[in-house]
């Protein structure tokens, strides 16, 4: 995954603009805000803990289907305002459309984000830019459910345009149809793309969603932290066993401790020696890369030529014992050179893929000739 882009986003390092934001940016609450001893008990609770910046908590819940627990409304948004006269915590909830912004303003909101349902509508995330004109209000802004890096792009432009700079990207993983370990498969490729085309943007993970079990948390923020992330969005419940929403998922403020206390920031440059190392690694892998992209060129060259073979023979395109055979010999070479299956596997479906399209469009130019 790899593109350009035209328009660069005005954004804020977040160290700019949050005063006591330390190592990394940490925003934990209750999935929902179920009720006002829920959340003050909870919040007082993450209070004690100075790693943590931001509450969070949910009002309105965007339910899959009709029945389930769909918040408390605009009456949560008044323990809020208990949460931050008592904790001394800024505040952050969920918002999906210009009512619920309105509601937020008039209690004194600190934050807001916007969720992976509705960043996936661009007509509902242009409302939210229209109605965030001349307000001056920090916005997260999570990546779409389905892997769609434009889509997240394109919520991020449309925020930014209505002249919000203090924008953050949520990382909270994707839905993937095959089953797997988490609920939301992360796809790290797709954050990392993000934050090449955009380094100043500040991009933090929310790996309660990716994991939809508290047991995976640490293993994912770790991974995050490691990936230059910038923070990390947990949920937490006073008692996660008794949560109306994602119960598996959320964490005691005492384990939220835990794992903030085994967390591993590390830092982005090392000693002069270390660095000198890594460059002469870099040009080493560069001349690698250089090498590669000679062989693959060459491979390429003949994938022409055996498509204007089959097409002057009249051959079909597609061998499928051929690349069976094909496809097993190669994935026991690189077993034996140590190489991953499922990368090497995802790696010669690619090229096989690009193979093919280059012999159909041999084919039609046979067509239209």
């Amino acid at each position: 995954m790899h593109f350009n882009t035209q328009i660069v986003l005005d954004t804020l390092h977040i160290k700019d603009w949050l005063i006591n934001s330390g190592e990394i940016l940490v925003i934990a609450g209750p999935c929902s805000a179920e009720s006002e001893e829920q959340v003050l008990t909870t919040a007082h609770a993450l209070a004690q803990e100075p790693g943590i910046n931001v509450f969070r908590a949910g009002v309105w819940k965007p339910r899959t289907r009709p029945g389930g627990f769909q918040g408390v409304g605009e009456e949560g948004l008044k323990w809020l305002s208990r949460v931050k006269e008592e904790t001394g915590l800024p505040v952050a909830i969920e918002v999906a459309n210009p009512e619920h912004i309105q509601k937020a303003l008039e209690y004194g909101i600190d934050f807001l984000w916007i969720g992976a349902r509705t960043v996936v509508n661009p007509f509902s995330i242009q409302e939210i830019a229209e109605c965030l004109k001349g307000i001056d209000i920090p916005v997260m802004v999570k990546n779409p459910i389905h892997p769609d890096l434009k889509l997240w792009i394109g919520a991020l432009e449309r925020i930014n345009q209505a002249g919000i700079n203090r924008i953050i990207a949520v990382h909270r993983g994707f839905h993937y149809y095959q089953r797997q370990q988490t609920r939301n498969s992360p796809m790290w490729e797709i954050p990392i793309e993000l934050k090449r085309l955009y380094p100043s943007l500040p991009l933090i993970c929310d790996p309660s969603h990716i994991s939809g079990k508290r047991e995976h948390i640490l293993s994912i923020s770790q991974k995050a932290l490691d990936l230059e992330m910038s923070g990390l969005m947990i949920e937490s419940h006073y008692n996660p066993s008794v949560a109306l929403t994602d119960a598996a998922q959320q964490l005691s403020p005492a384990q939220l401790h835990e794992i903030l206390a085994k967390l591993v920031v590390r830092k982005t440059n090392g000693t002069l020696e270390f660095q000198n190392r890594l460059e002469k690694l870099r040009t080493e892998i560069d001349k690698i890369d250089a090498e590669l992209l000679s062989i693959l060129a060459q491979r390429m060259k003949i994938i022409d030529e055996i498509g204007e073979y089959k097409k002057q023979n009249n051959i079909t395109i597609l061998q499928i014992k051929r690349w069976r055979e094909m496809l097993h010999e190669r994935l026991e070479i690189g077993a034996k050179t140590g190489l991953d299956k499922e990368f090497l596997l995802k790696m010669l479906e690619l090229v096989h893929e690009k193979s093919i399209q280059i012999q159909m469009d041999i084919m039609n130019r046979q067509e239209k000739d």
